[in-house]
């Protein structure tokens, strides 16, 4: 599945998210996006149970339900919303900043830098979403995993920001349309590339995978609500965080060799 979702990034001293030369492995990153996409499909299914009916990632539902809420006057339904779309949308701005490359360019000299990959940069946003799912998980444990409502809505909007930032991180990664959150457009191009020619059809096993992930993540996170349902949001923390932990230490600078 490595050599399906190709990397278009170029390598070099600049290459990939953070600039730095190393980066993590072409083959490596299909899997870490499955690993992504199952967090997802994780946390949406505990927020859509048990956080006021909403989703972390999936923003086209959200915004249903905002404008549901708004012709229904349920200001409950209507916090939820704005917080998590809001959430949403800060995770990915604080994510596309940090996965920035550092230096300012001059005026005039601003153009669209070509997706490179996964570097040191990108391991630490992962990190930081990793944080932010552990807050999740130490507000759903503090309430016994029946959070009130003021606290339902502050998990949702943390959730959401993790998810945001994940969507970042999703897109820095290199491979083609390799969104683990909204998979709408994934499920189109999968689609499309089905109905067309033959030689197309390979390039599917990627979306077919995270589609898959994410299926299995939502039923995961179902079953673990019903059995062990204390725990459920240490999956999507789990996940991520050997995300992060890879990632990390597939960037790390090596230590220059002592002269003797």
């Amino acid at each position: 599945m490595g050599q399906i979702d190709g990397r278009s990034g170029a390598r070099g001293p600049d290459a990939g998210a953070g600039g730095g030369s190393r980066q993590v492995s072409e083959r490596l990153v299909p899997w870490l996006l499955l690993l992504l996409a199952a967090s997802a499909g994780a946390l949406d299914a505990v927020c859509l149970i048990r956080l006021g009916g909403l989703f972390a990632s999936v923003i086209t539902g959200n915004l249903v339900q905002l404008g549901r809420s708004v012709a229904t006057v349920d200001l409950a339904l209507l916090v939820g919303a704005v917080t998590s779309v809001g959430g949403y949308a800060v995770g990915v701005a604080v994510g596309s900043l940090g996965l920035r490359r550092p230096g300012r360019q001059r005026r005039g000299a601003d153009r669209p830098r070509a997706v490179g990959g996964w570097g040191r940069r990108a391991g630490v946003v992962a990190a930081g979403e990793f944080v932010l799912l552990v807050a999740v998980a130490v507000g759903w444990v503090a309430s016994a995993a029946w959070p009130p409502q003021w606290l339902a809505t502050q998990l949702l909007g943390v959730g959401a920001a993790a998810m945001g930032v994940q969507s970042a991180l999703s897109i820095e990664s290199g491979a083609g349309s390799a969104s683990t959150t909204y998979l709408t457009g994934t499920l189109t191009a999968v689609v499309r590339t089905l109905s067309g020619t033959p030689w197309r059809r390979s390039g599917v096993a990627g979306g077919v995978a995270r589609l898959a992930a994410l299926l299995c993540g939502a039923a995961a996170g179902t079953v673990l609500l019903d059995v062990a349902q204390l725990y459920v949001v240490l999956l999507p923390v789990a996940l991520v965080g050997t995300v992060a932990a890879v990632m990390l230490a597939a960037t790390r600078r090596p230590r220059p060799a002592v002269r003797r």
